[in-house]
């Protein structure tokens, strides 16, 4: 019998290889070229702002309190927050407020999708407040870093509706994951202990084991992503 080829390996970073797996797709060999993809996502006023930014007269440097290592550790320490909170324990018990958009998800599966979607919110958060605090302090240092502030400023502008829409898709794509998770690793019915109530009872099993590391991974993944352009400003800040 003719054994079916194994998948080829899916090339990028290990966010999109680790999302990839959780979906169960295939994608492309080749990764699309960076600027041709940049140029799709550019509209005209887009381009047009990002060229005054690159080409306009260099900005005068404000005033206002320099950076130093209170900011640098304020950064670690937002950051160290937020892993706390992806590995602190997931409250388990039903919802309290019903969801109209969660209604047709599996009711095992809420408690780590709100989990999910709570991190992504801090995440979302605080990440962008920083990034706000490190382009107004890079703009304080010098013509030239203001000048990187005011890219730095366009290109969230331009890039972030197109980043939080792809990481909307993650907790579908967690969905799918804990559901196959569960189905191959899922008792015999006839073994299983009906329940006495509605509620249904929690997962558990090697599994279940694997899908919350696997979900910690996305999420530690995530964060890495959030915290690029904040560790880029931070690098520019601490050069003199």
């Amino acid at each position: 019998m003719a054994k079916a080829s194994p998948r080829a390996p899916v090339l990028g970073p290990a966010f999109i290889r680790l999302l990839a797996r959780f979906g169960d797709a295939d994608l492309p060999r080749t990764p699309p070229v960076l600027t041709e993809r940049l140029a799709q996502w550019f509209d005209w006023n887009r381009a047009i702002t990002l060229s005054r930014a690159l080409d306009g007269r260099l900005p005068d440097a404000g005033a206002g309190a320099d950076f130093d290592d209170a900011h640098d550790a304020e950064c670690a320490r937002v950051r160290r927050s937020l892993l706390d909170a992806i590995d602190a324990d997931i409250d388990l018990a039903p919802p309290r407020r019903k969801d109209a958009s969660a209604a047709a998800i599996d009711p095992s599966f809420l408690p780590y999708r709100q989990h999910c979607l709570a991190m992504q919110r801090a995440m979302q958060a605080a990440t962008g407040q920083l990034r706000g605090q490190m382009r107004d302090m890079l703009a304080r240092q010098s013509p030239a870093k203001a000048r990187l502030a005011e890219v730095d400023a366009v290109m969230e502008a331009t890039l972030s509706p197109r980043e939080q829409a792809l990481l909307a898709i993650v907790p579908g794509l967690l969905g799918q994951h804990f559901q196959r998770l569960r189905d191959a690793g899922a008792p015999d019915p006839a073994d299983a202990d009906a329940s006495a109530d509605d509620t249904p009872a929690t997962p558990a099993g090697p599994w279940l084991a694997r899908f919350r590391q696997d979900m910690r991974s996305a999420l530690l993944a995530e964060l890495e992503i959030r915290f690029h352009p904040i560790d880029g400003l931070l690098a520019a800040l601490r050069t003199r």
